[in-house]
């Protein structure tokens, strides 16, 4: 039955979150961004699956590159993650996207592992 979604898949989903944000910002990677899947389920009517992803950077001036101006990068890279998720699920998926500060979240073990953190 195809309700039953493992961590692996949500673990598959951010680390292709990540590979759009570090493709599409190329030489302005900020350092120290972790992807985040918080919600991750399936319709059951539909198969549809809702995805909801937040990106953490320890900087505000890191969120400002990675949203881009008027949201266009931000936008870029879900579409593109979304993209690649959708073949890799073999499903429509529906994905929102949030991004945080989080100062010296690298140093914070704790929340790296209670939040299944995809880090560099």
């Amino acid at each position: 039955d195809g309700m039953t979604t493992d961590q692996a898949d949500s673990q598959v989903c951010a680390e292709i979150v990540r590979e759009k944000l570090l493709l599409c910002l190329d030489k302005e990677i900020p350092h120290g961004t972790a992807v985040e899947v918080t919600k991750f389920s399936e319709r059951e009517d539909t198969g549809v699956i809702d995805l909801d992803v937040t990106i953490y950077c320890e900087k505000a001036s890191h969120k400002g590159i990675i949203i881009g101006k008027n949201g266009a990068m931000l936008k870029k890279i879900s579409t593109e993650a979304r993209q690649d998720i959708e073949r890799f699920m073999g499903t429509k998926v529906y994905l929102e996207t949030w991004v945080k500060v989080k100062e010296n979240w690298r140093e914070n073990e704790r929340f790296i592992l209670e939040n299944n953190i995809a880090d560099e």
